[in-house]
């Protein structure tokens, strides 16, 4: 078999174990394996334990599980119904207020957590009973928070930068710049497009209630400190004060102190629940970082990474046409694996073909994760839209998908408008650390 046919059966084989629900990690290990010793017999397996340890060997790795105590630290606290609470306060005149509020409520929640599916879980529980209270259609409150929660991977600080950036040894501080105006970005078409529907359906929703400008002032001590965190741990990244595990851990911390401090969650049983599920969610990550590393140690050394480059670079198109096709896999991959996974098993390829044709890496971070957005709203293996179910069982399934159909449209439309203005993503890194050299 040519190493192009072996790379088609992995990638059959691949999505066939994954599909039958096993764990990721084990699933790639599973596949690595069994191909290294199908086409290179049992010496191949001689490298396996010096591949996984090696993926796990960077000490930027650190800040991973760091950033997760983080996130579970405001996941695990009243933070997400705080700012939900200031956010419809002052929206409120707004017509299609409360979506906007609720889309509002994921941005800021996305920068606090990280965390797509805690983002939808902790926004949704709150705003989709109240939006349909209030008269919205239920497609349209499922698919604003299963949309909205996509942001957790894009807005920074974001896990899946921080593996972008190990992956491809770029800075992750840069990547983080890269990632502020794109999410404010496609924040504001998510937000637009929740506007102008309500308009357009004559203002359905529109809260009755009216708030003071003490009321809504009242509203804001309890999310201004966390907020303030997220600036301090950005800050020092951007300006070079700490590296991103030292800029991790005082965020951890002061997170930890602040859900103690404001929401009194002091009791032992709150504290180990918060460091259990950060210790859970860390280890998942690092056993597919891990893993993945064994699992290109194979494709390496079977000629399929570097025949699939060869066979790209060969294609002879433009540039874009390459980037439409790179983008079109990107999203076929987003329909059967997590951002992870895709990051850690297709960057090693791509990044090189990027660099070749004279894309920046730091933009490519940007319309990738966007890209990988769509994956967490699409079936078969989106997850938001089952959390989304798991919090709305009565709203079925090809509802939801219907409601985050326009915002996915809003994703399309946002790395679009990335294309024709890279500026978007550059200009904040670039003016901020400098242009870099590739």
């Amino acid at each position: 078999m040519s190493p192009l046919e072996i790379g088609a059966l992995i990638g059959i084989v691949t999505i066939v174990v994954l599909a039958s629900g096993i764990p990721i990690a084990f699933g790639l290990g599973l596949v690595a394996v069994g191909f290294l010793v199908a086409f290179e017999g049992w010496s191949g397996l001689g490298v396996m334990a010096d591949s996984v340890f090696s993926g796990l060997a960077s000490f930027t790795l650190a800040s991973i599980p760091l950033f997760v105590i983080m996130g579970a630290a405001v996941a695990s606290s009243p933070a997400g119904k705080d700012v939900y609470v200031a956010l419809e306060r002052w929206l409120y005149r707004v017509p299609g207020g409360l979506v906007a509020a609720n889309l509002g409520a994921c941005a800021i929640f996305s920068a606090l957590t990280g965390s797509s599916p805690a983002t939808c879980a902790a926004i949704g529980r709150m705003g989709i009973p109240e939006m349909r209270q209030r008269g919205y259609p239920a497609g349209l409150a499922t698919g604003a928070i299963a949309a909205g929660g996509t942001l957790g991977i894009l807005i920074p600080p974001s896990v899946t930068l921080i593996i972008y950036g190990i992956a491809t040894e770029t800075s992750i501080a840069r990547l983080f710049m890269a990632g502020v105006l794109p999410g404010l970005m496609l924040t504001g078409l998510f937000m637009a497009w929740a506007i102008f529907f309500t308009w357009r359906r004559g203002g359905f929703g529109m809260v009755k209630q009216q708030f003071s400008l003490k009321e809504r002032f009242e509203s804001l001590p309890k999310v201004i400190p966390f907020l303030l965190v997220i600036i301090v741990v950005l800050y020092t990244l951007y300006g070079g004060v700490a590296t991103p595990s030292e800029a991790a851990g005082v965020g951890a911390l002061f997170c930890l102190l602040l859900a103690i401090v404001i929401y009194r969650m002091w009791q032992p049983r709150k504290i180990y629940s918060i460091l259990n599920d950060s210790m859970r969610e860390s280890v998942m990550i690092l056993m597919i970082i891990g893993v993945a590393e064994l699992f290109s140690y194979m494709l390496s050394s079977l000629f399929v990474t570097q025949s699939i480059a060869e066979w790209i670079a060969a294609l002879e198109v433009n540039r874009w046409v390459l980037l439409f096709i790179i983008n079109i896999f990107l999203l076929v991959a987003g329909f059967f694996l997590p951002p992870v996974a895709i990051i850690l098993m297709a960057v090693p390829i791509l990044v090189p073909l990027i660099l070749q044709s004279g894309f920046d890496p730091y933009w490519f971070a940007i319309v990738m994760t966007i890209n990988m957005e769509l994956g967490l709203v699409t079936p078969p293996v989106g997850l938001n839209l089952f959390v989304i179910s798991g919090i709305c069982p009565d709203v079925k399934l090809p509802t939801i998908l219907w409601g985050t159909f326009p915002f996915m449209l809003c994703m399309v439309l946002a790395i679009v408008l990335l294309c024709i203005f890279p500026g978007i993503a550059t200009w904040l890194p670039n003016y901020l650390m400098g242009p870099e050299l590739y």
